[in-house]
């Protein structure tokens, strides 16, 4: 029998987050599903990891290391990371004290904003913007100012941001590479990130889960890189999008000392720790910067394999600047809200995209999807040939 006050007192609860629901990642991909399209929706590999780094996950599952990793993550894995870091960007951390090895980025996102985010701080948020960080700003009580980027080229407007600046602005999440929209920093943009936050009490989070990922010859310009915001920053990385092993969810967080001390306050409450068999292979693994040197190269053939198979079509891009993510504009096309459309497309010609309008807190709809080309290359030109037919 059900117990009716219990009941009553269920129905009275109150949401902490009452306008978020099922994300659109898992709509899009559970359509796809259904219906057997090619789901170039959600940001996962469609093919598998290195049988290499597979065989040493095994050697450390088969040799007793199976019990808890230390909270802050093996020190085998974060002297790794932080030598493989010196010599990518010439800024070194602390292993020790400034090296934290988490469950995924978004563990890592959420416990560097609950670090410095308090109920009534504002916090900076760029638009179009990765789903998880306006409800890490909302859980802590603090309250998203959004600054939306300048299209097509999704550049950012830093009279825009500096106008939004308050006394009450105590965080400022960015992205590079850029998800949705593939857009890639400068160092002028740095240079004016932090000309904005000098003298002021303003800390960052930047996401790099991408930093690999770049094309046409670009470089990336990490937050670290820059000496003034390198002192403010939270960098956040994941192994899951450099080495194509998302489901393994294994992300860090690289911070100075006073900002790795209150993020490892949060994130033992969060998971404690993170695998320990895979976090042993990932550091001998991470020993040989070809697996990751090579990414550019990979990434940008599947980018213009996917392009060149929408040339023909009606619809419109410009080349992603980096991430493994295509925007494209349907206005040729349709006058369908894209929300619709990318559900049509998935049931009728079998291939699944997101709607970019889902990365606004307004909904702002542009006629724009995106398309996810981390996938086999007949995988890209068949779901390429299916959307040049409408």
């Amino acid at each position: 029998m059900i117990n009716s006050s219990r009941t009553l007192a269920a129905t009275g609860l109150l949401s902490k987050l009452p306008n978020v629901g099922t994300t659109i990642f898992t709509v899009m991909s559970k359509l796809a599903t259904e219906t057997g399209a090619i789901n170039l929706s959600q940001g996962f590999s469609g093919f598998d990891c290195s049988p290499e780094l597979v065989s040493l996950v095994e050697h450390y599952l088969r040799n007793g290391f199976n019990q808890y990793a230390p909270m802050t993550g093996v020190p085998a894995l974060r002297e790794a990371l932080a030598q493989k870091t010196f010599e990518q960007y010439n800024v070194a951390y602390n292993p020790e004290t400034e090296v934290t090895i988490t469950s995924g980025a978004t563990e890592a996102i959420f416990a560097a904003v609950t670090s410095v985010v308090r109920p009534g701080d504002e916090v900076i948020v760029l638009e179009p913007a990765y789903d998880s960080y306006v409800p890490a700003i909302e859980l802590n009580g603090g309250i998203p100012v959004y600054v939306t980027l300048t299209l097509p080229s999704y550049a950012i407007d830093w009279q825009a941001i500096a106008e939004k600046v308050t006394d009450k602005t105590r965080l400022i999440l960015v992205n590079t590479p850029h998800n949705p929209t593939g857009h890639v920093w400068t160092r002028s943009d740095l240079n004016q990130l932090a000309d904005l936050i000098r003298d002021r009490d303003i800390w960052i989070v930047s996401d790099e889960v991408y930093e690999h990922i770049l094309f046409d010859g670009r470089s990336h310009h990490s937050l670290m890189t820059h000496p003034e915001l390198q002192e403010r920053t939270f960098v956040i990385g994941s192994f899951g999008k450099t080495f194509h092993i998302t489901g393994w969810k294994i992300g860090y967080c690289l911070a100075p000392v006073n900002l790795t001390t209150e993020f490892r306050k949060i994130h033992q409450y969060l998971t404690f720790s993170t695998v320990t068999p895979i976090q042993y292979a990932l550091a001998d693994y991470l020993k040989q910067p070809e697996h990751y040197r090579q990414l550019p190269d990979f990434y940008q053939h599947k980018r213009d394999l996917f392009l060149e198979g929408l040339r023909g079509s009606r619809f419109t891009f410009t080349p992603a600047e980096g991430s493994f993510f295509q925007t494209v504009s349907y206005a040729a096309v349709s006058d369908e809200p894209d929300y619709d459309l990318a559900v049509r497309l998935t049931k009728e010609i079998g291939v699944a995209s997101i709607p970019v309008s889902v990365f606004y807190h307004q909904r702002n709809d542009y006629q724009i999807l995106r398309f996810c080309f981390a996938k086999d290359d007949a995988t890209l030109q068949e779901a390429a040939e299916r959307l040049s037919r409408l």
